[in-house]
């Protein structure tokens, strides 16, 4: 999946409106998870650099997967922001705010989601650019601190993360979420390591569904 500029990954994120993110311990499943995620009708996924081999393994997804947006996470500095990119990496996400990351994503013209989570660090993330501000972690304040800060911040895109699931992803996204950040509730270790790849394409399915009833 090729994009002329970050902003029309943006718009393609606002569209799918889920980020599944995947922390697997081996990249031999990697392409069976993508397939499935694909499958299922999710088409942005998140490759954290806490996978072994992650680099070597986004560089040969993204030149094996059509159809699909290809981003990496867990992305601690500016180095490995740089060797994300020359790998590949559509999108770049972090757990916390480094603005080396953020400089480095716009110098490649890579759009940049950064972790925060007060109401300083939030705005701070998108007055040095950020094009979506991951919250992380949401479940900790749930949906209506989302809806709580969208009252002083509505322009700026929201994608909580961290304890979202079936049960509370509607109401994430009621609240104004601009897309959602999705890891062990949809990509289950159990699935993965079992590889239960139809229950993997099941789970991903329910969760499209939800989300693109809104």
């Amino acid at each position: 999946m090729h994009f002329s500029n970050r902003w029309e990954v943006v718009k393609f994120i606002e569209e799918q409106k889920i980020i599944a993110i995947i922390r697997a311990q081996k990249t031999s499943s990697l392409l069976k998870v993508v397939e499935a995620l694909k499958e299922g009708g999710i088409q942005c996924i998140e490759v954290t650099m806490t996978t072994p081999g992650a680099l070597q393994t986004l560089e040969e997804i993204r030149n094996t997967m059509e159809d699909v947006l290809f981003g990496a996470g867990t992305v601690l500095d500016s180095e490995t922001a740089r060797q994300c990119i020359l790998s590949g990496a559509q999108f770049l996400v972090t757990p916390s705010l480094n603005w080396g990351v953020v400089e480095m994503a716009h110098r490649y013209d890579i759009p940049i989601i950064p972790g925060a989570l007060t109401p300083t660090e939030i705005l701070s993330a998108w007055e040095r650019g950020a094009e979506v501000v991951k919250v992380f972690p949401a479940s900790s304040l749930g949906p209506q601190y989302i809806k709580e800060l969208k009252g002083p911040f509505p322009q700026i895109r929201l994608c909580p993360t961290g304890g979202i699931h079936l049960d509370n992803v509607e109401a994430f996204l009621k609240a104004g979420a601009t897309c959602v950040g999705v890891g062990g509730s949809l990509v289950k270790s159990q699935f993965i390591q079992e590889e239960k790849w139809d229950e993997l394409r099941k789970t991903a399915e329910e969760f499209s569904k939800r989300v693109h009833q809104q």
